[in-house]
């Protein structure tokens, strides 16, 4: 069996940076731990990081704490949680992905300067959320064609578009044609700004998980359930390749999904270890 492995699968710079700080502050001795949520969308490293003592949390829960260490994950918070932390006391250590933190500079001072703001990404993501609390004014989280066709701005108000760091590639240059020829035809919309503000990283992975999608006979996507940038390189992956199927452990490889496969190839979100990717290759190459 032949096995191609992306060499941009796994960990992130931003991903990386947040969960060798967690590791970092147990080393340290700090106690109480917390994290903003789960610190990756990655069960294996949140179920560690739990047998360590790292307790994940909620913003409801921050009024209630009086010690210990939150950490704000990669994902980045709105503004208001800053205050929250600051109002209680609390320490906390924020590893907030910089490219993230990009976007959040820049939505806070387009709103300011009047602007009605566009995002394109998955309203329901964490990072899509922190962005949105950034806005001081209108604000649209869009997230696909049908959506982008529809969508009516303020009245006399710009807009600026920016991008979740994560968001399919070439689905953001087909949202921003759609607004684009609204604009030019209709005249409805008054595009001030178009910023892609997809992290590098991010399409670089994308672009190789579609070629090498496009040479297999199967295809493997590593990565969490709730993992954002893996389902949309599952989404990738699938349109090149139809037997690609989405695993998160080695526990997931089926004698099914090789039937008939000599060359297979495997990538894996940004909050994949790279110890996962290398027991799935291990696995493959050994059981199949």
């Amino acid at each position: 069996m032949k096995i191609k492995v992306a060499e941009t699968a796994g960990f992130c710079f931003g991903v990386k940076r947040a969960v060798d700080k967690v590791y970092q502050l147990i080393e340290e001795g700090v106690s109480p731990i917390y994290t903003l949520g789960p610190i990756i969308h990655n069960e294996e490293v949140v179920s560690d990081l739990t047998q360590k003592g790292v307790q994940v949390i909620s913003e409801d829960d921050l009024p209630c704490l009086n010690r210990g260490t939150v950490v704000i994950r990669s994902h980045g918070v709105g503004k208001h949680i800053y205050d929250l932390l600051r109002k209680t006391g609390l320490d906390y250590v924020d590893v907030t992905c910089p490219f993230v933190l990009k976007i959040h500079r820049i939505v806070e001072k387009e709103s300011n300067d009047g602007k009605q703001i566009v995002i394109f990404g998955d309203p329901d993501h964490p990072e899509v959320k922190g962005i949105c609390g950034w806005c001081n004014g209108p604000y649209t989280v869009l997230s696909g064609k049908e959506e982008t066709e529809h969508f009516t701005p303020v009245p006399g108000k710009e807009l600026c578009v920016v991008s979740q760091t994560t968001f399919n590639y070439n689905k953001f240059k087909e949202l921003v044609e759609i607004l684009s020829k609204k604009s030019y035809y209709n005249n409805v919309l008054n595009i001030s700004n178009i910023l892609n503000t997809i992290c590098n990283a991010t399409e670089e992975r994308q672009k190789e998980a579609k070629n090498i999608a496009g040479e297999v006979d199967t295809m493997l996507v590593i990565g969490g359930r709730r993992s954002s940038n893996t389902q949309k390189l599952f989404e990738i992956c699938k349109e090149e390749c139809g037997n690609t199927y989405y695993i998160q452990t080695p526990v997931d490889l089926d004698s099914e999904m090789f039937h008939h496969s000599s060359y297979v190839g495997i990538t894996a979100g940004a909050s994949t270890p790279k110890k996962i990717i290398e027991e799935v290759q291990e696995h493959v190459r050994i059981k199949f």
